[in-house]
Formats: C-alpha cells, sequence, structure tokens
C-alpha cells in the first residue's frame, strides 16, 4: 500500500510535563472521574483506567469512546497523551491538528486543577506525534520519506519563528513516531492562543 498523508488515521500526540517528578498520579483519577460526570471534553468518555503500578507504563488512562486521554510514563516520560480512536476526515495534517488542540486543552485543564495547581506544567513545545496504524504507517524510512513535509508544514505553522528539532524516533518494530522540541519551553496557554488566531 502506498503511504500517502490523506490516508492516516489514528494520531496521537504526547506533550510532556517539565517536572514529573513533583507529580503524584494518584490525584488524576477523581479529576478524570469528573470530567466524566461534567462531560468536560468534546468526546464521549466512559471510564478511568489506573495502570500506576507498571513501569514506564500507561499511566492513568481516561477512555473515552472517540479518543482516550492519559497521563502517560511510557518510555519512563511523564506527558499527557491524547489517543485519537476513531476515524475523523481530512488528511494527516489536519488530524494532527485537532490531536494537538485536544491534547493542550486537556493541558490547560489539569494544570488548572486544585489538586495540580502550581505542581502540574506541561512544556507545550515539547512533544511526540504517533501514528497508530502500524500497517498504513509502518517505522520505516518510506514513511518518513511521505510524511516529513506535512510534519515539517505542521510544525513551522504550530511553532512560528521558533527554533526546533524534528526527529524519527524509535525502531522499525515500533509505531511510526516523531519527536518536537523547541529550544526554549512554552507554555500551554501561548499555543492555545496560537491555535484561535487561525
Amino acid at each position: 500500500m502506498q503511504i500517502t498523508p490523506d490516508n492516516i488515521q489514528h494520531v496521537n500526540v504526547k506533550i510532556f510535563v517539565r517536572q514529573p517528578a513533583a507529580v503524584d498520579l494518584a490525584g488524576t483519577i477523581p479529576v478524570f472521574h469528573r470530567w466524566i460526570q461534567d462531560r468536560v471534553c468534546e468526546e464521549l468518555l466512559i471510564d478511568v483506567a489506573d495502570y500506576r503500578h507498571v513501569p514506564g507504563g500507561p499511566g492513568v488512562i481516561l477512555v473515552g469512546h472517540e479518543a482516550n486521554y492519559s497521563l502517560d510514563e511510557s518510555s519512563n516520560q511523564l506527558g499527557l497523551l491524547y489517543n485519537r480512536k476513531l476515524r475523523i476526515e481530512g488528511g494527516v495534517r489536519e488530524k494532527l491538528e485537532q490531536a494537538y488542540r485536544s491534547a493542550l486543552i486537556a493541558c490547560r485543564r489539569l494544570e488548572e486543577e486544585e489538586v495540580f495547581r502550581g505542581k502540574l506544567k506541561f512544556n507545550a513545545g515539547e512533544f511526540e506525534m504517533i501514528l497508530n496504524d502500524r500497517l498504513l504507517a509502518p517505522n520505516t524510512d518510506e514513511t518518513w520519506l511521505a510524511l516529513a513535509p506535512v510534519l515539517q508544514e505542521f510544525c513551522k505553522t504550530l511553532l512560528g519563528e521558533r527554533a526546533y528539532s524534528l526527529d524519527r524516533l524509535g525502531e522499525p518494530r515500533e509505531r511510526f513516531r516523531v519527536g518536537v522540541k523547541t529550544q526554549a519551553p512554552l507554555d500551554v496557554e501561548s499555543l492555545l492562543e496560537a491555535f484561535q488566531g487561525r
């Protein structure tokens, strides 16, 4: 199957925490339960799963119908992971924008929660884009060559004139994953304002 930006379906975005040691994931569980009750997200939220006992694992997951949100500890790096499960229209660029914006909004909500206020801070300039489609987008040079221009365009639009690195990560047997990091940390609010200004 030919790899093109338009046939990618399941886009994940993980935005990293600045100081992970200060965060107690136990506080996430009642917060996520309240998000379900209050219907704070665009997606239909269903349940909370606690995987804190798994080292370098999925952390605490807010399970939704269209997407999952989690404070994820995969690769021993704590961050907010948005995992899109259901198909949406558009090419990979539009799907990246939707996933990143959803992750940013969740990051801001968590930062504003009383249990995390002053303790949890995300760096919106350090994130990963993960394509959860091993058949459509294997972690190969071919996929990188096909998608790199779209990923670069997305980052340039998102980050403007800020200097950043864009690197393909992982091994061929892993999902296709790209890391982005700006030279200086970025707060969540500034990136949300950039989205709203477009």
